[in-house]
C-alpha cells in the first residue's frame, strides 16, 4: 500500500476529547472538555421545539440563513459599535472549528507561516498544518501570560502572514489589554499581515477586565478575520453554529472554502437560535454574573484547598499547578486522576509548545452541585497522589 498523508502522520487524537472518554470510563466528574451540564436558555429550546414541527428542514443558503445573518449582524454591531453587512461580511459555519479552518485556508498558501500564541487551543496548530502552512509559536509568559513584543515581531520578520489570537484565551483565561492589542495591531500593519481571532468567550469576562475587539482598532477592520460561535454564549456546544466575520473580499473567499468543506450549517438550529441573538443586554449581564459565580465557587475552592492556580481573567478554565506531586508525565497523571480521584482534567502539555508538564486544565462551566462534588473529590488529591506507588507519571 502507498503511504498515507505526510502532513497528518504526526497527528494524535484530540487529548481534550480523549479525556472525556476516560472520564466516562471511570465515572469521573468531567472538568476536561469545555461544555456545560446545564440547559440552554428556555426561549431557544422552546423555539427549537416549534421548529421541529414546522421547519425549515432542508438546506439553508450555503453561507447562512438570511434572518440568522441579519440577527447576528445586529447583535455584533451592538457590541462592536461598527456596522456589519450580513450579506457581504458574514459566513455561517459548522461551529467555530470550521470557521477557523475555512479562515486559515482562505488566508494562507502552502509554505506560509502562521504565528500562534502558546499556550493555545489544540486545533490551531493542526489547522495550520492542514492548510500546508507552518506554525510559529510565541510564548505567553505566566503568571500574567504576557508576551514579548520583540519575540512577536521576530515571527513576522521571519515571514509570518497571520496571527491566531484567542481572546479571552483558552486555556489560560487571559484577556488581552487594549495596550497589548495596540502592540499587536502595530506589528500586523507594519508587516502587512492578518489576525485570525477566536472570540468564542467574548461575553465571559471577569471584572475589571474588558474584551477588546481587534477589528475595532484603527487600521484593523480589513485585516481581522473574526471566528466565533454561539456555543459558549448560549450553552449550545452541540449545535455547532459558528461564523466568520470579515471584510467583503475575505468573506468572498471564505464562502467558497466553506461551501466545499461542509455546504452549510443546520437550518432548523439557525432558525431557533435567532431568538438568542435578539436577547437584550440583561442576558449578557446575567451570563457574566453566572460565570463569575462559578469561577468564585470553583477557583476559590481550589485556593481554599491550598492549590496553586493561575487566576482566569475570562473564559471558564483554570490551570492547576501539580508540580508538588513530582509529575513528569501530565497525560498519565490526568488519566490516573480520573480513575483514582474521580475528576477529569486536560494535561497542560496539550496546550503548550514549550516543555510544560506541571499544569492541568479544569473547566468550571458546571452546576454548583457538580463543582462542589469535584472539589470534594479533589480534597483527597494530595493524600492519594503522595501515597501513590509505582505510578508512571513521576
Amino acid at each position: 500500500m502507498r503511504a498515507l498523508s505526510d502532513r497528518t502522520a504526526n497527528f494524535t487524537d484530540s487529548v481534550i476529547r480523549r479525556m472525556t472518554r476516560i472520564a466516562n470510563q471511570y465515572g469521573a466528574v468531567n472538568l476536561s472538555q469545555g461544555f456545560p451540564d446545564f440547559d440552554p436558555p428556555k426561549e431557544i429550546t422552546d423555539r427549537l421545539a416549534e421548529i421541529a414541527s414546522v421547519g425549515p428542514h432542508q438546506y439553508a443558503l450555503t453561507w447562512g440563513a438570511q434572518n440568522f445573518r441579519e440577527a447576528l449582524a445586529r447583535k455584533q454591531e451592538h457590541f462592536f459599535g461598527m456596522k456589519v453587512n450580513p450579506d457581504t461580511e458574514i459566513v455561517v459555519t459548522c461551529g467555530s472549528t470550521e470557521a477557523m479552518m475555512a479562515s486559515m485556508m482562505s488566508v494562507t498558501n502552502p509554505g506560509d507561516k502562521v504565528a500562534i500564541f502558546s499556550p493555545f487551543y489544540e486545533n490551531y496548530g493542526a489547522d495550520t498544518i492542514l492548510s500546508g502552512a507552518e506554525p510559529i509559536y510565541i510564548p505567553l509568559v505566566p503568571p500574567e501570560f504576557t508576551f514579548d513584543k520583540v519575540v512577536l515581531e521576530q515571527a513576522f520578520k521571519d515571514g509570518a502572514k497571520a496571527l491566531v489570537l484567542c481572546n479571552p484565551s483558552n486555556p489560560c483565561g487571559k484577556v488581552f489589554t487594549y495596550e497589548e492589542m495596540q502592540t499587536i495591531a502595530e506589528i500586523i500593519i507594519k508587516y502587512d499581515a492578518y489576525v485570525i481571532t477566536d472570540e468564542v468567550y467574548e461575553h465571559i469576562i471577569y471584572e475589571p477586565h474588558k474584551h477588546v475587539y481587534m477589528a475595532t482598532l484603527p487600521g484593523m477592520r480589513e485585516r481581522t478575520i473574526i471566528c466565533n460561535s454561539l456555543s459558549k454564549t448560549y450553552s449550545v456546544t452541540g449545535w455547532r453554529l459558528g461564523y466568520v466575520m470579515a471584510a467583503p473580499e475575505i468573506i468572498d473567499r471564505v464562502k467558497k472554502v466553506h461551501d466545499f468543506l461542509t455546504v452549510g450549517a443546520a437550518a432548523p438550529l439557525m432558525e431557533a437560535a435567532v431568538v438568542g441573538l435578539e436577547f437584550e443586554d440583561a442576558y449578557y449581564k446575567e451570563l457574566q454574573a453566572h460565570y463569575t459565580h462559578m469561577k468564585e465557587l470553583f477557583v476559590g475552592g481550589l485556593k481554599e484547598l491550598g492549590f496553586t492556580i493561575t487566576e482566569p481573567q475570562g473564559a471558564y478554565y483554570v490551570l492547576l499547578d501539580v508540580s508538588e506531586f513530582g509529575v513528569k508525565d501530565d497525560v498519565a497523571f490526568c488519566e490516573w486522576m480520573a480513575e483514582h480521584v474521580g475528576v477529569a482534567a486536560v494535561p497542560g502539555s496539550s496546550f503548550f509548545r514549550e516543555d510544560v508538564h506541571h499544569l492541568v486544565r479544569f473547566h468550571f462551566a458546571k452546576k454548583d452541585e457538580t463543582l462542589k462534588e469535584a472539589l470534594k473529590r479533589l480534597a483527597d488529591l494530595r493524600i492519594k497522589a503522595n501515597s501513590a506507588q509505582n505510578v508512571v507519571w513521576r
